[in-house]
């Protein structure tokens, strides 16, 4: 009795201090801004959360062009940046009981799922997309959608491409233009390793977008129509397969922080050890970031597939943005919202600002933004990253994220690629000890 008694308390306590953050705009675990955006007196004070001080920044510049276009329903929008977990922990807990949820939210991709469990306390956002569905990326739409109910707005696409370091490639005699298949990655990487004693690829051990990519290009998924896991399926064995010839051939390597997204990554990769990476096309950031040595050196194109035909691309991480049951003026933040992530201005800002792939393909075909030889992006690489996203526009597949995506990924990224890459362990054998222990933990 003690025992639930102190439970509830703590619930209680809580929800108390979720609806004084609610009130007071303030957040002792993170900042808060409040953003006029030339607003008048009047207008509606909508509250955002989110764990990307980019994203803030954003929706500040398109509160400006929203406030300017729509002189009758100007809105000042409190920002809190929270840390990730705190941002979402306090965020479920503030749906789920109602009290001191902001009017708009981010929500993770990986944490997506737990808020759409049972009856989602988020809005369906259906009407505010409706008018841009021929011109958005349906699969990104569908991340974050149950029951034919759209409730999260993406970011960007997150299209994955091969990144070449056409410096190393071109010493070995090599030219990525002529890689289609795995097949043809093989040979280049045999060739490149012999002339250079580079390594064409990597064998990522922390990560699942190569894994993700093979279950895509087959028409798989770690999960079942259910959501329930199947990480033993012939197709991951298959595509793992393929990865673990190409190690065993010296045309991949395992890398210092096990994937091509980490800071000891970036340091093989400046220093040219490495030939490719497969990545969603945000990692150009990482380039231009964290690898300035490779500016001309590195140009994007499709990767490769098992098979002529099949699909080469899978959209990779996300963020869908959210309108809550609870808000002040649901259709305001709702329309706001549309207009902040998917119009054309909003994707145009999206592109020249954090440099992601917009969601909207009308950008895609708009040469002055695209091709404009000013963006920092379009300098760096040796080929334009839209000529390449708009050869792949129509192959770009889903995986999706569900309850057990979690655990999945944990067991897969600290367990299950180690034992395959760099023990040796037989592939069947390790994914069918996944695909219990990955049960197991769910139960």
């Amino acid at each position: 009795m003690k025992k639930k008694w102190f439970i509830g308390l703590i619930v209680i306590s809580m929800v108390l201090v979720l609806a004084g953050c609610g009130n007071s705009g303030n957040n002792a675990s993170g900042e808060t801004s409040v953003l006029e955006g030339g607003a008048g007196e009047d207008a509606t004070a909508l509250s955002y959360w989110t764990f990307v001080e980019l994203h803030g920044q954003h929706f500040e510049k398109m509160l400006t062009k929203w406030n300017e276009a729509n002189p009758d329903r100007q809105i000042k929008l409190n920002v809190s940046v929270m840390p990730y977990d705190d941002m979402h922990n306090k965020l479920s807990i503030a749906v789920q009981t109602g009290v001191g949820a902001p009017d708009i939210a981010d929500i993770e991709l990986g944490k997506f799922p737990d808020f759409l469990s049972g009856t989602p306390q988020l809005e369906p956002l259906n009407d505010v997309i409706d008018p841009y569905r021929d011109t958005v990326v349906q699969s990104r739409i569908d991340l974050y959608s149950k029951d034919g109910n759209n409730y999260g707005i993406p970011t960007h696409v997150g299209a994955s491409v091969a990144f070449y370091n056409t410096e190393i490639l071109e010493a070995a005699g090599v030219n990525y233009e002529d890689i289609v298949t795995w097949e043809d990655f093989k040979k280049a990487g045999i060739q490149v390793y012999e002339k250079t004693g580079k390594y064409m690829g990597t064998a990522d051990t922390s990560a699942t977008w190569q894994s993700s990519m093979m279950l895509a290009q087959q028409g798989a998924d770690f999960t079942d129509e259910a959501g329930n896991p199947i990480i033993n399926s012939p197709e991951l064995i298959k595509g793992l397969t393929i990865l673990k010839d190409l190690q065993d051939n010296n045309v991949i390597s395992t890398i210092a922080g096990g994937q091509p997204d980490t800071e000891e990554a970036y340091g093989e990769f400046n220093a040219g050890n490495y030939a490719t990476a497969f990545m969603p096309l945000w990692e150009m950031s990482r380039y231009t970031n964290y690898m300035a040595d490779l500016s001309g050196k590195i140009a994007i194109a499709p990767i490769p597939v098992i098979e002529k035909g099949m699909p080469s691309s899978v959209g990779g991480g996300g963020t869908g943005t959210v309108v809550t049951k609870t808000a002040k003026d649901v259709q305001l933040a709702k329309d706001y919202l549309a207009f902040a992530k998917l119009s054309l201005d909003a994707n145009i800002e999206i592109w020249n600002t954090l440099g992601f792939d917009p969601v909207n393909m009308d950008v895609w075909n708009m040469k002055d933004v695209t091709h404009n030889p000013e963006n920092q992006f379009v300098k760096y690489f040796v080929n334009n990253p839209f000529d390449v996203l708009n050869t792949i526009k129509d192959q770009i597949q889903l995986v999706k994220s569900t309850s057990a995506s979690p655990t999945i990924n944990n067991v897969l990224c600290t367990i299950t690629l180690n034992e395959i890459f760099e023990d040796g362990k037989d592939i069947t054998e390790a994914l069918n000890d996944a695909q219990a222990q990955i049960e197991q933990e769910l139960k």
